[in-house]
């Protein structure tokens, strides 16, 4: 199968669909896009990109919580884990969306009220939105 990747300006670029994560339930704001491909630009591994393949326009760049420095825990109900069929944690990542914002001057932030869950053993996905976040500080020496 062959995507475009609009924001990249990329045209014809080869994906195996095998490789695809599928979100049942898209994501919000974005219901349609069911298929996505996530990728890095070669040789830039920090940051993630989550491609629809149902809409070459959407597309989101994303992180660890861990490349943001932050120690980060979400609990899944047991109808998210039967969404993605997920039965071990130890297949699940867990990504934040991340985006310039105008408020802080255009630095970069990260939407840590709605994580990107990935089964990676059955490559579906879904979008935990949470109802409220408890922050604990964390302070490490340098």
């Amino acid at each position: 199968m062959k995507i475009d990747i609009e924001r990249l300006g990329l045209k014809n670029v080869v994906v195996d669909p095998e490789t695809l994560f599928t979100f049942p339930d898209g994501l919000a704001g974005f219901e349609a896009c069911k298929r996505f491909k996530l990728f890095h630009e070669e040789g830039k591994t920090a940051v993630f990109w989550l491609q629809s393949v149902d809409d070459p326009g959407v597309m989101f760049p994303v992180v660890t919580p861990e490349q943001l420095d932050m120690e980060y825990q979400i609990e899944l109900s047991d109808e998210d884990c039967a969404l993605i069929g997920l039965a071990d944690g130890a297949d699940a990542a867990v990504v934040v969306i991340i985006y310039r914002d105008a408020s802080l001057d255009g630095k970069i932030a990260a939407n840590t009220h709605s994580p990107v869950v990935l089964n990676l053993k059955n490559r579906k996905g879904m979008q935990k939105i949470l109802q409220s976040i408890q922050p604990t500080l964390v302070v490490r020496g340098r």
